[in-house]
């Protein structure tokens, strides 16, 4: 029985060794923000962080993953208040929402270890396809999202889960004038 930490809790998986993480995942953790996308690697929407790595969730093992530390979308920040989660919303780099908790998780890989990366580096380090279009947001979100890493700016874009419909249109940027304590891109 594979054993790991997933999003900081002790987890024992009851499941072929052999399984791969995105079906325990899904499965036996029920953690579902984690998506299936292609089973092979090339598309990204499986990606979480295996020891901090932004790593394909459909192509590593249990039994790779034991002793490690896995985090899914929803161990990333369960308030949705992390700043990559934060730039994604505010530069509307979000269309359908599929491919979106793989970027999320390769963005914040990335970030975590490079505050300040090159659209190169962006590119690179989130290849994930989106069929929807947003690499163009998405590069301007993960830039925004550095700045707030790195304490050159705040933002707070999405309200936090359980806000009343009223109270998110008053806080939402998309629907009301940008806090003062935003910075203009």
């Amino acid at each position: 029985m594979p054993r790991m930490i997933v999003n900081d809790r002790p987890v024992d998986i009851a499941m072929d060794p052999r399984t791969p993480l995105l079906w325990a995942l899904r499965d036996a953790a029920n953690l579902t923000g984690t998506k299936y996308g292609c089973g092979v690697g090339g598309c990204g929407a499986c990606t979480v962080m295996v020891d901090g790595a932004a790593l394909r969730a459909c192509l590593v093992t249990l039994s790779e993953c034991e002793g490690r530390f896995i985090t899914t979308i929803e161990g990333l920040s369960p308030d949705r208040s992390h700043p990559v989660q934060q730039a994604m919303v505010a530069e509307q780099a979000i269309q359908c929402g599929f491919c979106t908790p793989g970027i999320v998780m390769a963005a914040a890989a990335l970030l975590a270890r490079n505050a300040n990366p090159s659209d190169d580096e962006i590119r690179d380090a989130i290849p994930n396809l989106c069929r929807c279009g947003v690499q163009p947001r998405l590069l301007e979100a993960v830039r925004r999202a550095a700045r707030v890493m790195r304490r050159e700016t705040t933002l707070h874009a999405a309200p936090v889960p359980g806000i009343a419909p009223a109270d998110a249109a008053r806080t939402t940027p998309a629907l009301s004038p940008a806090p003062s304590g935003d910075t203009p891109r």
